[in-house]
């Protein structure tokens, strides 16, 4: 156990930062899978500046890294683009 007090507070702070961190991936990861699993081009192009951006802030904290982020934007507009 830790025997500091800034040691102590760091570990309740990375509590809460896992907490919120988990959160906002597992959101972002069900965005991602409900926008692959439309049908319709239009709803999909609508829903697709919200999927980029939850990806964007993710990778903006580092809680992915830029090129991962990257890549599933990528896939994703292609894939959007190539709906009927």
């Amino acid at each position: 156990m830790a025997n500091h007090k800034s040691a102590l507070k760091r570990i309740r702070q990375n509590v809460v930062t896992r907490l919120a961190n988990r959160y906002y991936k597992k959101s972002a990861r069900t965005a991602i899978q409900k926008l692959k699993e439309m049908e319709s081009k239009t709803d999909a192009v609508k829903f697709l500046p919200k999927v980029v951006g939850m990806i964007d802030r993710l990778a903006k904290k580092n809680t992915w890294h830029k090129n991962k982020a990257s890549n599933l934007k990528s896939a994703l507009m292609t894939q959007v683009l190539g709906m009927k």
